[in-house]
């Protein structure tokens, strides 16, 4: 699971760098507005399937994809993101 996200995010930092003509990808990182609109969209389509018990795979998946894309626009690293939650983390007792 994780190489498949890990992917996402390669694909958005090769795409920036390497843009390919007619990628929805390069469509999302070059505009920000509609980035920003795709990921409010898709996270009430979420919300929506898993109200309704309908779609809710392919409705998590366009979340993650579109906040993974939305991310690396607003060069906001994965990596940034790992260590913030690593903070976040109880400590245990011994």
């Amino acid at each position: 699971m994780l190489s498949t996200l890990k992917n996402l995010f390669e694909l958005a930092r090769e795409r920036k760098t390497r843009p390919v003509e007619g990628s929805y990808t390069n469509k999302l990182l070059n505009n920000k507005s509609l980035s920003k609109e795709k990921v409010l969209e898709e996270i009430n389509e979420l919300i929506e399937s898993v109200e309704k018990n309908t779609n809710q795979i392919h409705e998590a998946a366009d979340v993650f994809y579109h906040l993974i894309i939305y991310l690396e626009a607003h060069n906001i690293k994965i990596e940034d993101i790992e260590e913030e939650l690593e903070k976040r983390k109880k400590k245990k007792v011994k």
